[in-house]
């Protein structure tokens, strides 16, 4: 029997934040991978390496990990005063979908550095030297989010001494600004969707959380940790090995995107794992990281955990960072509860890899709680570039 040769596809392999993923330009694609559609989905599959029963995307880019099962597509932009359009799939590790449903916070600082490296930026507002801002649109959930990239010699700076914890080499400094956070553009709805706060969520067959969920950044549903038997220093260890404990955390999960109205019934939660997160808060204590560095009581404002497609993240992801930072600003969140309550335009918050700070400033409009801008700085380096290869016939 014949079989047709692999295809060639140009990428760039890119750490940003604490992932990594596979970056194209739009047009570098098949022609029939521009387009949404199941050809595009079969092949960022076959890239990554997935369905892989194994668990182990041996076959493909992938690190079997939600944090390395990623693709991204860049392009010159379509919407005013932006440069770059960003889209974003999560690939799932065992099972045959792409899910499109929300942003990676992490790959957008990476997407900010690609966009001046794949010639994406118009030249004249690259400066030889200094700070590159990068207007990108995110078109999963159509915001914006602004990129102050470092440029050295006309190109993008990205060795420093920018340290980010989850990440083992420092790197140059890359500041985001996530405009406009506090709503999700595919739902277009309220950053508080049930209009509480707080909420009792009831879960059938398990029982009922305190519960703040929120649409800013990415869809998250925060409960606390002591609620549900933790204290809020867990490692990845002491979760993702225990089957009973993650199923218990995707039925609150199923919960509350009924609740908030991201799905209509529980099934359809199974084909929208990127939205919404998941995650724990607590008051701070001192704690043990996955490195092995101590984290004191005062040197962080609260803990938080957060889950990803199914497994407890080995850091923190950038959009629930943002999450995070918003829901600290409004008071009488579970989030602002447990950094202390009260008014606050930071916060710090460990997690399983040390701590991250990020900013935003609340306010209310209209009687409804808004969030103009949350901050936070990251880093991204370039780890290959060159082609991808993919049989022809797997898309």
């Amino acid at each position: 029997m014949a079989y047709l040769p692999q295809v060639k596809i140009p990428a760039t392999y890119m750490r940003g934040g604490t992932s990594k993923g596979v970056f194209f330009r739009l047009q570098d694609l098949p022609e029939r991978c521009q387009v949404p559609g199941e050809a595009r989905d079969r092949l960022f599959m076959r890239v990554i390496g997935s369905p892989d029963p194994y668990s182990a995307q041996i076959d493909g880019m992938g690190g079997a990990t939600s944090s390395t099962s990623k693709c991204v597509i860049l392009s010159k932009s379509t919407q005013p005063d932006h440069d770059v359009d960003y889209l974003y799939g999560q690939v799932s590790i065992d099972k045959a979908f792409v899910d499109w449903s929300g942003n990676c916070g992490n790959l957008s600082t990476a997407a900010g550095a690609f966009a001046i490296h794949a010639g994406l930026v118009d030249p004249v507002r690259i400066p030889e030297n200094g700070t590159c801002v990068v207007r990108i649109w995110q078109a999963n959930i159509q915001k914006t989010i602004i990129a102050h990239v470092p440029v050295s010699n006309g190109q993008v700076q990205e060795t420093g001494d920018f340290e980010l914890d989850g990440v083992t080499f420092p790197a140059a400094e890359i500041v985001l600004e996530f405009l406009d956070p506090s709503d999700d553009g595919e739902e277009g709805g309220s950053m508080f969707p049930t209009g509480n706060l707080v909420d009792d969520l009831e879960v059938p067959g398990i029982g009922s959380f305190k519960a703040t969920m929120i649409t800013a950044g990415i869809p998250t549903i925060f409960v606390n940790a002591e609620d549900i038997g933790y204290q809020g220093t867990e490692l990845r260890e002491a979760i993702n090995g225990d089957p009973a404990q993650l199923a218990r955390f995707e039925q609150i999960r199923i919960a509350g995107a009924l609740r908030m109205g991201l799905i209509k019934t529980a099934e359809e939660a199974a084909t929208r794992q990127h939205t919404p997160k998941i995650a724990f808060v607590s008051p701070p204590k001192d704690y043990r990281t996955s490195s092995g560095k101590e984290v004191k009581f005062g040197e962080v404002d609260l803990l938080v955990r957060a889950l990803s497609m199914g497994k407890l993240h080995h850091a923190m992801m950038g959009t629930c960072a943002v999450a995070i930072g918003t829901a600290a600003a409004i008071p009488d969140t579970l989030v602002n509860l447990a950094a202390g309550g009260g008014e606050r335009e930071a916060v710090r918050f460990g997690h399983p890899s040390g701590t991250l700070r990020v900013g935003a400033q609340a306010k209310r409009v209209n009687g409804q709680w808004t969030v103009t801008k949350a901050v936070m700085s990251r880093s991204a380096r370039i780890l290959m570039e060159g082609w991808v290869r993919v049989p022809a016939e797997s898309f």
